[in-house]
């Protein structure tokens, strides 16, 4: 057992351990409740609803639940370990999808294992209790496997399973086809420009093919059949998702939680200038795709990581073991090493001691996440204006805030349908236009309260909307606390009142 106790193998339990600290956090996602809802309405009603069953505006139109699969995950976590399983999965899912990053970067460990710990950092606004959390796994295993398909090309196979499981979990499979005719497109321009010889590159790229049109072949098996070709391009080019959704924005640089990507956006273009080493025609076109991508949408920001961080590190490593290879710190652990193994020492004395606090470390900060849920809950969510609605059921169409679209389908279903939710591809351009409108109070923002014959409105306390109510005649606060105040039509007769300047829309992506 002492040779577990040597310094590389507590090198890599401290770097999974803070990884999965990374992933550790909060329930806060507002996408979350109807991933649960849907989830539980699968196992209810035995089938994927292929129609809207939890909004008013949008009810029985058609809807896609391309991730019907991530769902059902989600909410069987959900049912058989509460907030303690969602939270501690998910952690390790994103541990294991650096770890396996890690596994494609410079062997150098400590280069390794700082680069990856970096980039972990800066993809932190991404990570949580969401489906996407599966989708960058994917990716993680995805690209490792093409790394190493060069050397194997019967590695390639395994992305036909993983391809299976990934159209029916999200509609992000289209990243695993663009990664493939990319690494497609990379050998042929090698081919092209002589820098690999035809018979040394004929094997590879011939796989490559194969497998990319057998993955092609895959994509109808779910639910949604066919339709699931479309979905994706569908998405990108929605101009609702990139006007009007959060997280489909470009990254504010200022702001400092973007700081980490910037760095490391910018370490991987210096390292790559500076540093003198032949990097892949993949790799670069990988990199080139991918910043572009992380640059026109936050959301994309965790595939330029699990680009940029595998390069970097190798960049690093020429830099440092090449040039200063006398520096045994920097080396990796070799056969040299088996001797010792077995001998017990200060040192492995020392790697017990931070292993074990290690791992108490991890335990207590656990602890004090499932504490800070509840809390969590009531502080992001209107949880005391829904126990209200519990008690005093609406007799129609509510108006709701957009974040709290899911959180509303979540504790009311099916009582209470929602006017939106989350699902903004499913509302589409006109129906986001008309809920920002009205929140913000712009234009003639009371239509759609008069259009969908609105009784109740649920919106934050602070909101320009709740503000304005509460100066129109017709309209009675039912329930208020610091959260969310509840509105309820007595009779409205709108004035002419001057509308106030509204907050500005920040809902998430789903």
């Amino acid at each position: 057992m002492l040779h577990l106790l040597e310094t590389r193998r507590i090198f890599i339990l401290i770097l999974v351990s803070g990884l999965f600290l990374v992933g550790a956090r909060n329930v806060s996602d507002p996408d979350l409740w109807w991933h649960l809802k849907t989830g539980q309405y699968i196992i209810a009603h035995k089938t994927v609803p292929h129609s809207d069953a939890f909004s008013y505006t949008r009810g029985g139109q058609p809807w896609v639940a391309h991730e019907w699969l991530s769902q059902l995950f989600l909410y069987g976590l959900y049912r058989t370990g509460g907030w303690a399983g969602l939270i501690l999965v998910s952690a390790a899912i994103t541990a294991a999808t650096f770890f396996l990053l890690y596994l494609r970067c410079a062997e150098t460990p400590y280069v390794a294992g700082f680069v990856t710990v970096w980039g972990a950092i800066a993809g932190a606004p991404s990570w949580g209790v969401r489906p996407q959390t599966l989708t960058w796994l994917l990716v993680s295993l995805w690209l490792l496997i093409l790394d190493r398909s060069k050397a194997k090309c019967l590695l390639l196979w395994w992305t036909l399973p993983l391809m299976l499981l990934w159209v029916n979990l999200h509609a992000s499979y289209a990243l695993g086809l663009v990664i493939l005719a990319l690494f497609i497109a990379a050998e042929l321009v090698e081919v092209w420009f002589g820098l690999v010889a035809v018979q040394q590159a004929r094997p590879h790229l011939q796989a490559l093919a194969l497998t990319f049109l057998f993955n092609l072949t895959l994509v109808p098996l779910n639910p949604n059949g066919v339709r699931l070709y479309s979905y994706p391009l569908e998405t990108l080019r929605s101009r609702a998702m990139q006007d009007y959704i959060v997280e489909w924005f470009s990254p504010n640089l200022h702001s400092r939680e973007f700081w980490p990507f910037l760095l490391l956006l910018l370490g991987t273009i210096a390292a790559l200038a500076w540093i003198p080493r032949a990097v892949r025609v993949h790799n670069i076109l990988l990199l080139l795709g991918s910043a572009y991508a992380a640059l026109f949408s936050m959301r994309m920001i965790p595939f330029f990581i699990l680009i940029a961080v595998p390069i970097l590190s190798r960049q690093l490593h020429d830099w440092i073991v090449l040039r200063k290879s006398g520096n045994p710190e920097f080396e990796p652990v070799g056969p040299a090493t088996k001797a010792h193994r077995t001998r017990f020492s200060p040192k492995l004395l020392l790697n017990t001691v931070i292993a074990t606090a290690m791992i108490v470390f991890v335990c207590l900060r656990v602890v004090r996440v499932l504490e800070q849920q509840p809390l969590v809950e009531q502080a992001h969510f209107p949880a005391g204006a829904v126990e209200f609605l519990k008690m005093h059921p609406t007799d129609g169409p509510v108006f709701n805030h957009y974040d709290w679209g899911g959180y509303l389908i979540w504790k009311l279903y099916p009582d209470a349908p929602v006017f939106i939710d989350g699902r903004a591809d499913l509302y589409g351009e006109h129906l986001l236009k008309q809920f920002a409108d009205t929140f913000q109070l712009k234009g003639d923002w009371k239509q759609t309260l008069n259009q969908w014959h609105v009784k109740t409105v649920v919106v934050p306390a602070n909101s320009a909307l709740a503000e304005a109510l509460r100066r129109q005649a017709g309209w009675t606060i039912s329930y208020a606390d610091r959260q969310a105040t509840i509105f309820t039509d007595t009779g409205r007769v709108f004035t002419s009142h001057t509308a106030i300047s509204g907050q500005e829309l920040a809902p998430e992506g789903d």
